[in-house]
């Protein structure tokens, strides 16, 4: 027992220089291990830290890019804004001043007086068509009344005329009926039997019926004859009354117009020499907004914050605009040209 112990013992020892060995070997493999992970991981954590790094920088390029954009997608927007709120209001907006056939410039003050003293005579010409539009209108009234007098007279007297060959033709059957009597009174005294002459008187009173008929509608046509007998003379003493209201119509009419003529004249002389001095644009844009005005206006003041045309409110930025004369400036509402009452009042005082 002893022995195997030994032998035992031994076999521990031979076997201890391997086992350790083997440890040996385990421990510098685990060391490599350790040490190239965490060589692995340092580098991964160098390349996670410069992708971050590369990230991060990308990002601030992008969001430096897009704040650029938006910036200027919102200077770009304002912009379009204030064209949209200034184009519906403006006839045109030249930054350089125009020129018209004299060569001179004429800058928008100039044109808006210009536009303004034209409104003013024409003003003028359209109360001379005003007073003499009255009376052309009050003939036109009285021609067509007494057209459709004269034509009613002319109609009744129509009627009369048919009224009266009615009543020709019923005396035509009485004479007729009378006739036809006299003939079957002959024939009675010739009769054989009474069964013709039954037929004979039943003949005559048939005839006397139609006599009656005849005479009741001679009665109904000579009372309508009559009437309109009495109508037509009370027509014919309109038509004198609507004569002699014409007659004085027309004279007042001719008096006016020889009165204002030379006047009117003159002013569409004055107007035709401002027409000149205006921009043929602005001229027909003019015309336009006086024809569609009820008033006849095309260019008006301000009036308490309010156009002088419509009565719309004015915002104050508008009436700023307005004060400035950079540009042309028309009502939202009725489309009238707005000047400044300063500038009127500045060319007042310069004359």
């Amino acid at each position: 027992m002893a022995t195997k112990k030994v032998v035992t013992d031994s076999e521990a020892e031979e076997k201890a220089p391997k086992t350790a060995k083997k440890t040996t070997a385990k421990k510098t493999t685990a060391a490599k291990a350790a040490a190239s992970t965490k060589k692995k991981d340092s580098e991964d954590a160098e390349a996670k830290k410069a992708t971050k790094k590369k990230a991060e920088t990308e990002s601030a390029e992008t969001k430096t890019a897009a704040s650029k954009k938006s910036a200027a997608k919102e200077v770009e927007s304002v912009e379009q804004n204030e064209q949209v709120a200034e184009q519906p209001i403006v006839i045109e907006t030249h930054a350089e001043e125009n020129q018209v056939d004299t060569g001179v410039e004429v800058t928008i003050a100039q044109k808006l007086l210009s536009l303004y003293n034209l409104q003013q005579i024409l003003s003028q010409i359209d109360k001379i068509h005003v007073l003499q539009g009255e009376l052309p209108e009050e003939i036109r009234d009285l021609d067509d009344a007494h057209e459709g007098m004269q034509t009613r007279i002319n109609k009744y007297h129509e009627d009369i005329a048919n009224l009266k060959a009615k009543i020709t033709e019923e005396d035509t059957k009485i004479k007729d009926a009378i006739a036809a009597i006299k003939r079957y009174e002959e024939q009675q005294n010739n009769v054989r039997n009474n069964r013709e002459y039954e037929s004979l008187s039943k003949e005559i009173e048939f005839q006397k019926l139609e006599i009656q008929v005849c005479e009741k509608h001679k009665a109904k046509q000579e009372v309508e004859i009559g009437a309109k007998s009495e109508e037509i003379v009370a027509f014919n003493e309109k038509l004198k009354e609507y004569e002699d209201i014409l007659e004085q119509k027309k004279g007042e009419l001719e008096s006016i117009i020889a009165e204002t003529q030379k006047e009117e004249e003159e002013l569409n002389a004055k107007a035709e020499v401002l027409r000149a001095k205006v921009d043929s644009y602005y001229l027909s844009a003019f015309e336009r907004i006086r024809k569609n005005a009820r008033n006849g206006l095309g260019i008006v003041q301000i009036d308490r914050d309010a156009c002088g045309g419509c009565f719309s409110t004015i915002p104050p930025q508008r009436q700023l605009d307005i004060r400035l004369h950079k540009k042309i400036i028309v009502c939202e509402a009725c489309g009238r040209i707005f000047i400044d009452r300063q500038l009127v009042e500045s060319q007042g005082e310069a004359e």
